[in-house]
């Protein structure tokens, strides 16, 4: 148990500065444009309220958990396999940004069935 507070603690100061960049950055987004915001990021509008709310402080004490605020919006393979084009060739005469157009479509669908 004591390595993996070990390996905890190497990552920390990383995952604190991670944090307080992706918090900075959505609340800009969210007071900037919220609809926008909201897609981009993936969240509802309660929490996008919350995160426009936040002052300084409070997002430094925010960013300094133990973990990330941050994660991975989708854990669709079809999404992943879309957007790294995974297993496939350029094909001659195929537009490469469909599959990234695609990928998109189907984010979009799942951001709209979680609000």
């Amino acid at each position: 148990m004591e390595q993996n507070a070990q390996v905890d603690n190497r990552w920390m100061p990383e995952i604190r500065e991670i944090n307080l960049s992706y918090l900075m950055l959505a609340q800009s987004m969210v007071r900037s444009d919220k609809p926008q915001a909201m897609f981009s990021l993936g969240i509802s509008e309660a929490v996008a309220d919350i995160l426009g709310e936040l002052s300084a402080a409070q997002l430094l004490k925010i960013a300094a958990g133990n973990m990330m605020m941050c994660r991975f919006r989708f854990d669709d393979e079809v999404v992943w396999s879309l957007l790294s084009e995974h297993g496939k060739r350029a094909t001659p005469g195929v537009d490469a940004n469909a599959a990234r157009l695609h990928a998109s479509i189907v984010m979009a669908g799942n951001f709209a069935e979680a609000v």
